[in-house]
């Protein structure tokens, strides 16, 4: 029996494409961090922002700490392979200047770290930041940063990797802009002759699935988990970053949001990888082409900078975005359970894709034996009781 719910009839396909892409909502559900991860993570950051600004030196008594990248912005995905996840955190240091050493403003941050005795015993130094490894949970991020006098939209100034200097990021206007983009609605149209078959044969209109994340923050999630997928067997550190994907993920879903009309939410999904590539700058420059993939709230951040000195990401990124544009626009066009799971599997992975399928045919098993499962023409297996539907029989194994 077909326990997906799902229409198979290409006539119905608006029907297909909806539970296509409430099953990829459910999965990014899996994926992220869950309640009990999520208030660790935040019990945890609030812990060291208070040990931080309780410093006897003065310039960590005026801090701001907050939350960037995937917690922040809502697009968090659990990594492959390892059980911690990490959380990003900025330490906004008010009372130090640019004319100060970028060495010293870390170093200022770790040694007030290191005066907890907890916290020395989980810190870990980075490049440019300093972590906190909480055991087999999660780990704690901590970017010092200063205020960019320069920026007009409240921009900071973060350390480079070397120490040196200090280099312009925004992350709340990031973030401002990013929940800007994510709050745009595309339009659907109505497929009137869909529309027409439907009260012909009886059928309810299907239901909106309402989505409280979002169209943009699950796009953002299923590309992240699909380059996990991809790059989990390549050695190389070549994986585009996740605010890569992130940024040219909302500026497409931007742009075909604006203009253009769409039949799904599933068509929105492909629509906006397809049209990733067309907002990354290119530009030569003494005859080398340069990258760039801007941070648009502020002057001088190029998260693309790599890309100009380690050609193997750029091929990398293209190759992994024409992939990942294949796969789901494999995954619209399929029909039935048993290739539509197959395709989900090899672009998302086994496990979580198996746990959707146990909760989905868990759901339907419920539903017979509450006698809440019919049968409808076209539509076929529903939880739903629309007209000109048979109810299905509960299984009592003995005949009656």
């Amino acid at each position: 029996m077909n326990q997906m719910l799902l229409a198979s009839s290409t006539a119905y396909s608006p029907l297909r494409k909806a539970e296509i892409y409430s099953l990829l909502d459910e999965i990014c559900q899996l994926l992220e961090l869950t309640a009990a991860q999520f208030e660790a993570a935040r019990t945890g950051y609030e812990a060291v922002a208070e040990w931080l600004s309780a410093s006897d030196n003065p310039i960590l008594r005026l801090i701001e700490v907050y939350a960037h990248g995937s917690a922040g912005l809502g697009t968090t995905v659990r990594p492959i392979a390892r059980e911690d996840f990490d959380v990003d955190l900025i330490c906004k240091v008010l009372r130090f200047t640019a004319d100060r050493s970028p060495a010293e403003l870390k170093r200022i941050v770790g040694d007030r770290l290191k005066e907890n005795a907890r916290y020395a015993s989980m810190l870990e130094e980075k490049k440019r930041c300093w972590r906190l490894n909480y055991a087999r949970e999660y780990h704690l991020d901590i970017s010092p940063t200063i205020v960019n006098t320069e920026c007009a939209n409240g921009g900071e100034l973060v350390p480079d990797k070397k120490l040196r200097e200090f280099k312009p990021t925004n992350p709340k206007g990031y973030k401002a802009l990013f929940d800007r983009r994510a709050s745009l609605r595309p339009v659907l149209r109505v497929n009137k002759a869909l529309a027409a078959q439907d009260r012909a044969a009886g059928v309810e209109p299907f239901p909106v699935h309402s989505i409280a994340k979002g169209i943009l923050r699950r796009i953002v999630q299923l590309l992240k988990r699909h380059r996990d997928i991809h790059f989990l067997e390549v050695t190389e550190d070549v994986a585009p970053i996740s605010i890569i994907i992130t940024t040219l993920a909302a500026q497409a879903y931007e742009y075909c949001v604006a203009n253009f009309p769409f039949d799904s939410d599933l068509d929105v999904v492909i629509e906006t990888i397809r049209m990733m590539p067309h907002f990354i700058e290119r530009s030569f420059v003494n005859g080398r082409r340069l990258y760039v993939v801007a941070n648009e709230t502020t002057i001088g951040e190029n998260f693309a900078e790599r890309w100009n000195t380690e050609p193997a990401r750029v091929t990398a990124f293209y190759a992994w975005h024409g992939k990942a544009l294949a796969d789901f626009e494999a995954l619209r066009d399929l029909e039935g359970v048993d290739l539509i799971v197959r395709g989900l599997r090899k672009s998302l992975g086994d496990s979580v894709v198996e746990k959707v399928m146990d909760s989905r045919t868990q759901a339907v098993s419920r539903a017979r034996v509450g006698n809440k499962l019919y049968v409808a023409p076209a539509v076929g297996v529903t939880l739903s009781a629309p007209a000109n539907a048979t109810q299905v029989r509960p299984n009592t194994f003995f005949g009656d």
